[in-house]
């Protein structure tokens, strides 16, 4: 039986009249809206919708955007330098304002990926000398963390540091400055930077790798004073599965830096397996990647047992879905709905875990002779209906009394 002690908590509330007398056998009804834990998945699917990109594919698009809120709380957004300002000085601020509000008027939370990347860079910088880039890539994330404080409040600050200095694929702005200021000294410096203008947010070191180069790479980053809050994860399994034994290898040793652990970018494909020989996942190109029902059926196995190993887990705060849709990335069948936009097994056991197994069923109770009622559910957020009034209560690490007057 698998102990998810930790992910639950209670709180006695108190109701009193309006003169400080308890209550006796106060009705109070509890719905949980949301939950502490975060299940996400990227967001890169809305846009089209939001923006109406495809009138053409409307409904479509708005099928593929209900599909995507019913299931997920969080919500990684694309702020690729080279996309979101392909031209030097023209950001698309404005265009991500309209996505994060958009998903937060529905109760998302957020995360902007990434600020510092050797990949997807904006072309531009290349004119610039090493010191200007630096400069440059700082102000970036001044502008982002700054401007979209309140709305973004964790990013993902830099990616794939490991392999960073030594990428030789194409020449980019980010590697330059990485070997000519070293890794551990460029992590400190957009950590610092990003810490600076939200000193609130949760920060996050993320990367693909995940053998003792990256923990060495942790350890000399916070040797160095870098403060990271949040180490992620990236965990595309599109050579295979990997397995328990390793997924509880990965835990192990990562969770030995006492921070919390996001998984950020977690793929099981529903297809055939990309060849091992492949180093580099970018260099596996198709025409086409079909799901079929056989590899659905492991699919939905195999992230069942995942997803179940890392939310009992209490160093895992985060697990993000890569992709929503088959056909994004490498056009990989990774989603968990089709490309006709139907639901494949995987997206129902995750709804039914996320939203039915892993969240506190409505329920009501009455208080006792002391106007006391206990509260007791999975961490997150409540509302308490009283004589058709509604309150809010968190349920987390905090357990003092909450205290209402009716």
């Amino acid at each position: 039986m698998t102990d998810l002690s930790h992910r639950k908590s209670s709180r006695t509330v108190r109701i009193l009249n309006q003169d400080g007398k308890a209550l006796e056998n106060c009705a109070i009804e509890i719905r949980q809206k949301k939950q502490e834990f975060l299940f996400g998945c990227g967001a890169f699917d809305i846009q089209g919708y939001i923006f109406n990109f495809f009138p053409e594919k409307r409904e479509d698009l708005k099928k593929r955007t209900d599909l995507w809120l019913d299931v997920f709380n969080y919500a990684t957004l694309p702020v690729y330098w080279g996309l979101f300002e392909p031209e030097e000085g023209k950001p698309g601020t404005e265009m991500l304002n309209k996505i994060a509000d958009f998903l937060i008027d529905h109760d998302v939370t957020l995360k902007g990926h990434p600020l510092c990347w050797h990949t997807v860079c904006a072309d531009w910088l290349m004119k610039y000398d090493n010191k200007t880039i630096l400069e440059k890539q700082l102000a970036r994330i001044r502008r982002e963390v700054t401007g979209f404080r309140g709305k973004i409040d964790m990013w993902d600050v830099i990616n794939e540091v490991v392999i960073m200095p030594k990428f030789d694929k194409y020449d980019n702005a980010v590697t330059r400055i990485c070997k000519e200021y070293g890794q551990e000294n460029l992590v400190k410096m957009v950590f610092d930077e990003a810490r600076s203008c939200n000193p609130g947010a949760t920060l996050l070191l993320n990367d693909f790798n995940t053998t003792p180069a990256y923990e060495d790479l942790i350890k000399r980053c916070l040797d160095a004073g870098a403060p990271i809050n949040t180490i992620g994860i990236q965990s595309h399994q599109h050579q295979g599965y990997w397995g328990t034994e390793k997924i509880y290898n990965v835990l192990e040793r990562f969770s030995k830096f006492g921070l919390p652990i996001h998984f950020t970018e977690n793929t099981i494909i529903s297809g055939s397996l990309v060849d091992p020989e492949i180093e580099d996942l970018n260099d596996w190109q198709v025409d086409e990647w079909p799901s079929t029902p056989e590899y659905e059926e492991l699919q939905t196995k195999q992230l069942e047992e995942m997803y179940t190993i890392l939310f009992s887990n209490p160093m895992v705060k985060a697990i993000t879905q890569w992709d929503f849709s088959d056909g994004a990335w490498l056009k990989a069948p990774a989603g968990l709905i089709r490309l006709d936009g139907t639901p494949k097994p995987a997206y129902e056991m995750l709804k039914n875990k996320i939203k039915n197994e892993w969240f506190t069923a409505s329920f009501k109770t009455l208080t006792d002779t002391y106007g006391c009622a206990l509260v007791e559910g999975f961490k997150g957020s409540y509302d308490m209906i009283i004589n058709d009034k509604t309150y809010s209560l968190d349920l987390g690490d905090d357990n003092s009394e909450v205290v209402i007057r009716i």
